[in-house]
C-alpha cells in the first residue's frame, strides 16, 4: 500500500511516499526543506513532488500519516489540514503520530533518550523514550534545564532532535546527531500496525501543549493621538 507522510511540526517541512507491506515500511520518495516561515508554501508542492517521483497519483494512495506535533500553532496546522483534507477527498484514512516519537523512536539504542524540538520562548517540546524507543514520559513543554532534570531522574544518557542541539549547554547531555527532525519513515512505521489492520482514521488532534502566540485583543486601542 502506498502511504503519504507529512509533518510540519518543526522548521522542517516534510513529505514522503512510503510503501507499507506485511513485513516492511520502505521509503519511495522524500522531500524535506527546513524553513520555519514557509510551511504553507512548501508542503503542497512537496506532496506533488513525491508523487511525481514515483509516478503515482493521489488516487493510488491507501492512507495518510501526519505528525501531530507538538509544535507551534501556525506551522503544525498546515500539515494536519493537508492530511485531513486529502483523506476526506480521497476517502482514505489519515493516522496521527506524535512527531517527537519520530525522533525518539529511531534514536533509541538500548538506553533511555530525550527527544526535543524547539518550542521558542527559550523552551523545548520534549519526551523521554526507553531503550526500545517507547515513549515513557511526555510530550511536555518546559525550559531545557527543567526537562534535563526530569530526564536524568529517568536515567537518560543522551538527547536527540533540533531542540537538543539548540539547547545543548542547558541540557548537559551527550547529543545524538540524527534524526534532527521527525523522520518520515519512523512516522509511517509507528502507524503501520493501524494501516495494515485497516483501522479507522484518527481525528488528527494537534498537540499544541500551550496557547498560540497570537491572541485576539480584549480591549480597543485608541487610533487618535
Amino acid at each position: 500500500m502506498l502511504v503519504l507522510v507529512v509533518d510540519s511540526s518543526t522548521p522542517a517541512v516534510t513529505a514522503a511516499l512510503v510503501e507499507v507491506t506485511a513485513s516492511a515500511v520502505t521509503t519511495r520518495a522524500h522531500r524535506c526543506t527546513v524553513d520555519a516561515r514557509a510551511h504553507g508554501e512548501l508542503l503542497a508542492p512537496q506532496v506533488d513532488a513525491v508523487l511525481a517521483d514515483t509516478g503515482a497519483r493521489p488516487a493510488d494512495l491507501g492512507a495518510i500519516v501526519a505528525g501531530l506535533g507538538p509544535g507551534p500553532f501556525t506551522g503544525l496546522r498546515v500539515g494536519l489540514v493537508t492530511a485531513a483534507t486529502m483523506g476526506q477527498v480521497l476517502g482514505i484514512p489519515a493516522y496521527g503520530v506524535c512527531s517527537l516519537d519520530a525522533i525518539g523512536y529511531p534514536a533509541a539504542a538500548g538506553e533511555p533518550v530525550l527527544a526535543a524540538s524547539d518550542a521558542r520562548r527559550r523552551e523545548i517540546y520534549w519526551a523521554v523514550y526507553d531503550g526500545a524507543g517507547q515513549r515513557v514520559v511526555g510530550p511536555e513543554v518546559a525550559a531545557p534545564t527543567a526537562a534535563a532534570e526530569q530526564a536524568r531522574a529517568l536515567a537518560v544518557t543522551a538527547a536527540v532532535g533540533d531542540g537538543a542541539h539548540r539547547y545543548a549547554d542547558a541540557l548537559g547531555l551527550p547529543l545524538r546527531p540524527e534524526p534532527r527532525y521527525p523522520d518520515a519513515n519512523a512516522l509511517a512505521t509507528l502507524a503501520a500496525e493501524r494501516i495494515r489492520a485497516g483501522a479507522p482514521g484518527d481525528p488528527l488532534t494537534p498537540l499544541y501543549l500551550r496557547r498560540p502566540d497570537a491572541v485576539v485583543a480584549t480591549t480597543r486601542k485608541p487610533v487618535l493621538p
